[in-house]
């Protein structure tokens, strides 16, 4: 049986995706809870897959708490935007899939089949796009390498950090540093990455080899 926790701040939407899911016999619908709650459900429950709803101010938040416990669950984020930005932030925080709310109810249960063998699931636009933009990048991976070549070693950790969708806060507080320092650092890596923001620079860092390995 999977155990699953589903997250959203609308009740009805709750609803739909616990009355869905729990018609498919392998599939157990732990707790639906709003954001507010989603760290202690999961915590509680345990879970194998987690559906959490996208438009939420606590991310950062929701990113710390799942990926503190000792077997995090497989995340998926359930969305109305198909948003580049929106979808490589996810991913770049460690999020295993990025699914479009207008998904087909019957495709619920085996996304969450999928994910709990650990599967990466997106939708099929999202999948496509991802493709085309991936292919369009191929040839940017030595450029990449290039720029990070000129980050200095702290600028590097600043950007592992923002690689796992951490905020300046959050890596002030992980690095000792004082706001302002951090703020200073990021506005530096993103100069030497040629980023006009932070989901560009994860992006530039994902695509190079050695940030990989450092991340």
């Amino acid at each position: 049986m999977i155990r699953v926790v589903v997250v959203d701040n609308e009740p009805l939407v709750r609803a739909g995706l616990s009355h869905t899911l729990d018609a498919a016999a392998d599939v157990w619908v732990a707790a639906a809870v709003p954001v507010s709650g989603a760290v202690a459900a999961i915590r509680e429950q345990e879970p194998r897959v987690v559906l959490l709803d996208s438009c939420t101010a606590d991310a950062a938040y929701l990113s710390a708490g799942i990926g503190s416990l000792a077997r995090p669950p497989r995340v998926c984020v359930l969305s109305r935007s198909a948003d580049e930005q929106h979808i490589a932030l996810a991913l770049a925080s460690g999020a295993a899939g990025y699914v479009l709310k207008n998904t087909p109810p019957e495709q619920l249960a085996p996304l969450v089949r999928f994910l709990a063998e650990g599967w990466t699931m997106t939708s099929t636009a999202i999948t496509t796009s991802l493709t085309r933009r991936y292919l369009a990048d191929l040839h940017r991976d030595t450029t990449a390498t290039t720029y990070l070549d000129n980050l200095t070693p702290r600028e590097r950790e600043v950007l592992t950090h923002l690689h796992q969708g951490m905020s300046n806060t959050d890596i002030a507080r992980r690095m000792h540093l004082a706001h302002g320092t951090v703020k200073d650092h990021v506005s530096s890596v993103l100069g030497k990455l040629h980023a006009t923001n932070r989901v560009q620079a994860a992006l530039i860092a994902d695509r190079a080899p050695a940030t990989r390995h450092e991340s």
